[in-house]
């Protein structure tokens, strides 16, 4: 942050904004305000240049052609790399999680490159879409609730070494790759397949993200009512019996 204004940038709304995951960024916007805080949001275009002096950078889902296209000009660009390597957090969903990624599978069939800023690699499943509600207990190391989301991919999600799982399913199928991994991150990125929309479910990653990027510990209490009541519905329905 600086002149203690929060600096947030939403990558590429007309290309990757599925499903609402543009919801994850008023969620953080939002929590961000309740805390007192000062927000500059940036909603940047595919036509645009990405700023390199963003605090939180969200990337949403898109389908498949979108997908590849975000790649290349966000690969072309080069300033989310500067961001990153500027101590930038970022929050990724689906196609964006997968571009963020060493490479995956265009709509054209190729192998496309990725961004590198995760170190995974995301192949097409052959079987069934991965579809329906998902229940996972995050990684103790993020110290989170269990996470709870709405999948809809068909793409497999494997994870290398510096890695680390976002979280573990209970319920649903995550990253694909029958292993119960569900996304992943490192010290400053995270990726998830998790639409719904995810940070609006799970209004305390939205928390860690601002406190990541306020490099604080803790934030003010605000009243999570309204959230709590969505998660103990998404929850209760993930639940269930098919």
């Amino acid at each position: 942050m600086s002149d203690n204004q929060l600096r947030v940038v939403w990558v590429y709304p007309d290309l990757l904004s599925t499903y609402g995951d543009q919801g994850n960024v008023l969620v953080v916007e939002r929590r961000a305000r309740q805390r007192g805080l000062d927000v500059a949001r940036l909603d940047v275009r595919s036509d645009q240049p990405i700023p390199t002096s963003g605090d939180i950078y969200l990337i949403g889902g898109g389908e498949d052609r979108p997908q590849r296209l975000a790649a290349e000009r966000l690969r072309r660009d080069g300033q989310l790399y500067r961001a990153v390597e500027n101590g930038a957090i970022v929050f990724s969903v689906c196609a964006g999680y997968q571009i963020l990624g060493r490479e995956f599978i265009n709509d054209l069939g190729q192998r496309e490159p990725g961004l590198g800023l995760l170190d995974i690699t995301t192949t097409r499943g052959e079987g069934a879409r991965c579809v329906g509600d998902v229940l996972a207990d995050m990684d103790p190391q993020l110290g989170l609730p269990p996470l709870t989301g709405f999948e809809n991919h068909q793409g497999v999600t494997h994870l290398g070494p510096t890695a680390r799982p976002l979280a573990r399913v209970r319920i649903g199928n995550g990253n694909g790759t029958g292993d119960g991994t569900e996304g992943a991150f490192n010290d400053t990125v995270f990726g998830t397949y998790m639409h719904g929309p995810v940070l609006a479910r799970n209004p305390l990653i939205a928390d860690h993200l601002l406190k990541l990027a306020l490099d604080v510990n803790a934030l003010p209490p605000v009243d999570d009512r309204w959230y709590e009541a969505l998660r103990n519905e998404r929850i209760a329905a993930a639940e269930q019996p098919a």
